[in-house]
């Protein structure tokens, strides 16, 4: 069965980018021009998804508004002349990338509960979680990957990247070996391990690909790491079990819900922006001599 149905989890309060998010969704934090959500349902779209759900929850309505029409801005770009035409259509694209849905999560209990949550839109599907906090960026879709694997494998798919023995104690930690190239068999994870408890330097960052069961095992998942409902530890029931793939994808993680990943992903997206990537570069060339 093929993958056309992607989650996004985008229910957090964004405490470590406070006090911005304090009125702002941390998903509606811009990347130069676009919201950081905006990127993930690029990819998502990108990678062959038709239908989206993003899970909200109070004070995000937001995101719910960006992705809606707004025939008084587009009714002033019309009458604004040809050129102003390109931006026009950017503005009525966003509203037809995909059928997105939204689902408010009512209680704050984690990403496992926020997964959860979907099981009525998912029905007896696969599919993608694409987590809020992380916008990755490359020419192949991180998706797109984790999807290609799933219909290899036919088992649920993580996507992996190596952290530093310092960072891994924050992520998930997973016992992995080797199937071919940058795919792995994984058999056992634990989230945010003590250092007695790591099983190697990956990490689930950002994507994975579901199978419906997981909703069970969530069903039946105690409260975990922080006195929340960890998806992982529902991952680690189907990883001990069938067993999953991880795959170490292609394309830059940028942590959308830390100050400092905030600033690379716009530095780094405004360097190849096609209308001021070559006069931002010679501000920041500029800029370093007084560094």
């Amino acid at each position: 069965m093929k993958v056309t149905k992607a989650v996004i989890p985008a229910a957090g309060l964004g405490t470590r980018v406070l006090p911005a998010t304090k009125s702002m969704p941390k998903e509606m934090l811009p990347i130069v021009d676009k919201p950081a959500i905006q990127y993930i349902v690029e990819e998502a779209v990108r990678s062959g998804i038709k239908d989206i759900l993003i899970i909200t929850n109070r004070g995000k309505g937001l995101i719910e508004d960006h992705f809606d029409r707004v025939p008084e801005l587009e009714a002033r770009l019309t009458s604004s002349g040809p050129e102003k035409e390109k931006i026009l259509k950017e503005i009525i694209d966003i509203a037809h990338q995909a059928n997105i849905y939204f689902v408010r999560q009512k209680e704050t209990r984690g990403l496992g509960h926020a997964v959860n949550c979907a099981r009525s839109f998912v029905g007896n599907e696969p599919f993608a979680v694409l987590y809020g906090d992380d916008v990755i960026m490359g020419e192949d879709p991180a998706c797109a990957q984790l999807i290609r694997a799933y219909e290899e494998f036919g088992k649920g798919v993580l996507g992996v990247k190596q952290v530093s023995a310092e960072a891994i104690t924050k992520y998930s930690s997973l016992k992995v070996e080797n199937i071919h190239d940058n795919y792995f068999k994984c058999t056992d994870m634990i989230e945010k391990p003590s250092p007695d408890k790591i099983m190697s330097l990956y990490s689930i960052l950002g994507r994975c690909i579901l199978t419906p069961d997981i909703f069970d095992i969530l069903d039946k998942t105690e409260p975990g790491a922080g006195g929340e409902i960890q998806l992982t530890d529902a991952m680690r029931t189907l990883a001990r079990s069938v067993g999953m793939i991880a795959v170490e994808y292609t394309g830059k993680r940028y942590d959308m819900g830390n100050k400092l990943g905030i600033m690379q992903a716009q530095v780094e997206a405004a360097l190849k922006h096609p209308e001021i990537g070559a006069e931002f570069k010679a501000y920041l060339k500029e800029l370093c001599k007084e560094i």
